[in-house]
């Protein structure tokens, strides 16, 4: 009986590739429909992330650090020479907000980590959730989420530094520059201003959807292991292997993960920086 109601595998992957929303989704883009479960974690990872750096910050000494403080600092220093390197001017919030997004980013992904059956297990006895996902940045709203939040900060740091003005006028007189004809200079600007947009959105949507990828892949690639470990009938007979395969192939999977998971933070923070460095920057 337990088998015959055990689910097959493309049920056990779709059952875990289903949001906690508030709907169902009816169009590829539907603005009505919130998912509760990347909500929820994205905003646990951030407040793990602010309250762990505010603890290491009230903590410092002159001294001899600890090890968690000489780690801590490590990071400060690292995130400090790229944003140097990068962004050409004032970065009293840029460093931090670099930092905040190497950690948190770092932090989400790490629930990837985390054995894929945990959540959902305690999700559905305890609470009796039925579907969660809790890995945030497997799902393209909380990617795109983040790199909006970019955007907003390229085009905050554009007007900042050149002003409004100047900031439209390189707007419609960049790259191609501009004419004394007026229908030419016309067509010129109307050319410059589609290359602008198009390039601030391609920068948005290439941002999030390079970090949604890879982990999503990497999420995909938990379940399938999970499922050969599923596959044993606790029988020794060939099935055994497909649970040795699932600990070899679950415990290599893992240790390269670790890899993936700070490698993606890493990325998107140097993303963040070149993006806001460039938006310092004029054609």
């Amino acid at each position: 009986m337990a088998t015959s109601q055990a689910p097959t595998a493309t049920e056990y992957i779709v059952h875990h590739l289903t949001h906690n929303a508030t709907d169902k989704q009816k169009f590829i883009v539907d603005f009505s429909v919130i998912n509760l479960d990347t909500l929820f974690f994205s905003v646990v990872c951030l407040m793990l992330t602010l309250l762990t750096l505010y603890a290491v910050a009230r903590r410092v000494t002159s001294g001899v650090p600890g090890r968690f403080q000489a780690f801590v600092e490590m990071i400060v220093e690292m995130v400090e020479e790229q944003s140097k390197s990068i962004v050409h001017g004032d970065r009293t919030f840029i460093a931090p907000l670099a930092l905040t997004v190497f950690v948190w980013i770092f932090v989400m992904n790490a629930i990837d980590l985390i054995p894929v059956e945990w959540f959902p297990w305690i999700a559905h006895n305890v609470f009796h959730i039925e579907y969660l996902r809790p890995l945030p940045t497997a799902d393209v709203n909380g990617t795109i989420g983040l790199s909006f939040g970019v955007l907003l900060l390229m085009l905050y740091y554009g007007i900042k530094i050149k002003g409004f003005g100047g900031w439209l006028h390189e707007l419609v007189c960049a790259p191609f520059g501009t004419s004394k004809n007026p229908i030419f200079a016309l067509l010129l600007g109307v050319a410059n201003l589609g290359i602008n947009l198009i390039e601030y959105v391609a920068k948005m949507v290439s941002l999030g959807m390079r970090l949604f990828g890879n982990m999503y892949a990497g999420e995909l690639l938990f379940f399938l292991i999970a499922l050969m470990g599923g596959f044993w009938a606790w029988r020794l007979d060939g099935s055994i292997l497909l649970a040795v395969g699932h600990v070899l192939a679950g415990l290599a999977w893992w240790l390269f993960h670790v890899l993936i998971v700070t490698l993606q933070a890493f990325i998107f923070m140097m993303l963040t920086l070149v993006y806001i460095g460039q938006a310092h920057e004029g054609h």
